[in-house]
């Protein structure tokens, strides 16, 4: 009897919590399981057969592996850029050894061959001693004792008046024969170097001839720290022009393009 009346007063309660539960169940879903993944195959064989020791330690060595290149200094591409400076010398050694070695030329030749050097060197060495004694001035902010400030001024003008001629000599007469074989000397549209240098060693000589022509007409004072201001414009592309042009028209590099009757028949 007793059983039976607690049976009869505990079931609204068990309904209602069972009620409960159920609830709770639906409003809280339980998340799914993420399982890794395993990048290692596994045999079927039976799991005292396996070598699960090594296939792990593979495993885990595949994940370490992108850590451990991040990790090391960048030694194989310092290797890499070596390996191809190496090959870029081995390549630039090749060409020459493929260039034909000329043989060795005699003293006339070597004469023959070097003379529109020599002449030109003459007429550089001249351009040369007169823009040191010109500059020379100019870094000491003090004419030489055995000139004359119209003296002084006349020098300057008289460098700039030689320097012009010689040019447009080149030009005129030596260029446009040379540039039959030597690029060295093309003119035009696409002009080589040495004529290019030409047209800035003019731009700022024009300038530098124009100040000494204000001095000597009384325009300006003559002020050694402008005139240096001006010769420094052009003084680089000068002086490395009158090295270039003696260079290209020495004896290995003429005797590429013509030969020895061709030379002595050369206006210079």
């Amino acid at each position: 009897m007793r059983p039976f009346l607690l049976t009869l007063l505990l079931s609204p309660l068990l309904r209602s919590t069972a009620s409960a539960t159920a609830k709770y169940t639906k409003r809280a879903a339980i998340p799914a399981v993420q399982y890794p993944i395993c990048r290692c195959n596994f045999t079927c064989l039976p799991p005292h057969q396996q070598d699960f020791r090594t296939k792990m330690a593979d495993l885990n060595k595949e994940e370490l592996d992108p850590v451990d290149r991040m990790s090391k200094p960048a030694e194989k591409e310092c290797e890499m850029l070596g390996k191809k400076e190496e090959l870029k010398d081995e390549v630039v050694e090749q060409k020459k050894e493929e260039e034909p070695s000329l043989p060795k030329l005699s003293a006339a030749e070597f004469k023959a061959y070097n003379s529109m050097a020599e002449h030109m060197e003459y007429f550089h060495n001249h351009f040369r001693q007169t823009w040191q004694m010109l500059y020379n001035a100019c870094l000491n902010n003090k004419r030489p004792a055995n000139l004359s400030l119209k003296q002084f001024i006349s020098t300057g003008l008289q460098f700039c008046s030689h320097l012009s001629t010689h040019h447009a000599i080149e030009e005129q007469h030596i260029f446009p024969l040379l540039a039959q074989k030597m690029p060295e000397f093309k003119a035009g549209r696409n002009a080589a170097e040495l004529l290019r240098q030409h047209k800035e060693i003019h731009k700022g000589m024009d300038a530098f001839e124009e100040y000494l022509e204000g001095c000597r007409s009384g325009e300006h004072e003559l002020s050694l720290v402008q005139m240096k201001v001006k010769m420094d414009s052009w003084g680089t592309v000068l002086w490395s022009h009158l090295e270039q042009e003696v260079k290209t028209l020495g004896a290995e590099n003429m005797r590429k393009y013509w030969t020895i009757e061709e030379m002595r028949r050369m206006p210079m």
